[in-house]
């Protein structure tokens, strides 16, 4: 089968620190580091991919605004606004684990433990962190995911069509949607997983998630699945999401158990 192959650039970010909001910008991948006060820092770190069907990117409820959050619980977090696939699929995947590889790199200088840094996403975006999940070499391997409400599949019965058609396109071979199907790509050297949806979830069918942990499961990986009463698609870290505190909670809780 083919692989998926991770060409890692050399980083030439230009970098700015604001040491009021412990924020670090940088160039390439385009990236945005916010760090925790060093009093209750953890050494965990994470990476969001926001969604956006692989055509734009919802950088604010599911990047940005998800800062607080970790940091109030000492975890270093990036947003990576990865570049769109336009046709090369390699480009997004390349991105999002150059990203990971970045806070690995740079787990010293941060105050990042390089053995606890995960990656997040969010619909589309978790497609992306769960390919990166599932593909990716040791260096760019994250070491648990988070995927909320995400894609998994390229299986046209019951992905999102859109996000199928703008990664691999509406002619993609059996071979390229076998390869992006990251259900049918976990093993147990695939990181712990938590996973959310809501029932309701009419854009991206609830059997993506519950497929791959059903993957995980019976890979010896450890995961867990939430699927809330309601909520739609999109949700993010919305007021309006009615289960927003549970959620975290239940995040929480995870995040705690290792």
């Amino acid at each position: 089968m083919k692989r998926i192959f991770f060409t890692l650039i050399a980083i030439t970010a230009t970098i700015s620190v604001c040491c009021q909001s412990r924020t670090i910008e940088l160039d390439s991948p385009s990236m945005r580091v916010y760090l925790p006060d060093p009093a209750i820092a953890t050494g965990r770190a994470v990476v969001a991919c926001p969604g956006g069907g692989y055509t734009h990117l919802a950088k604010d409820h599911e990047g940005y605004d998800w800062a607080p959050f970790y940091n109030k619980l000492g975890i270093a977090y990036a947003v990576v606004c990865y570049r769109f696939p336009k046709g090369n699929p390699d480009l997004p995947v390349t991105d999002a684990a150059n990203a990971v590889k970045i806070m690995r790199d740079s787990a010293e200088v941060w105050g990042i433990n390089p053995f606890d840094i995960g990656i997040m996403g969010s619909s589309a975006g978790g497609h992306l962190a769960s390919t990166v999940a599932t593909h990716a070499d040791s260096e760019s391997r994250p070491d648990f995911q988070i995927l909320f409400y995400p894609v998994i599949t390229m299986d046209k019965s019951y992905t999102h069509l859109g996000s199928h058609d703008n990664l691999i396109g509406k002619d993609a071979t059996p071979e390229q949607e076998l390869l992006y199907s990251n259900e049918k790509q976990v093993t147990d050297k695939t990181p712990r997983a938590f996973i959310a949806f809501s029932d309701d979830d009419t854009v991206v069918p609830p059997m993506n998630g519950i497929n791959y942990y059903a993957a995980l499961h019976n890979n010896g990986v450890p995961a867990v699945i939430h699927i809330y009463p309601s909520g739609g698609h999109g949700w993010g870290i919305r007021e309006g999401f009615k289960y927003k505190a549970e959620m975290q909670a239940d995040l929480k809780a995870w995040l705690e158990s290792f």
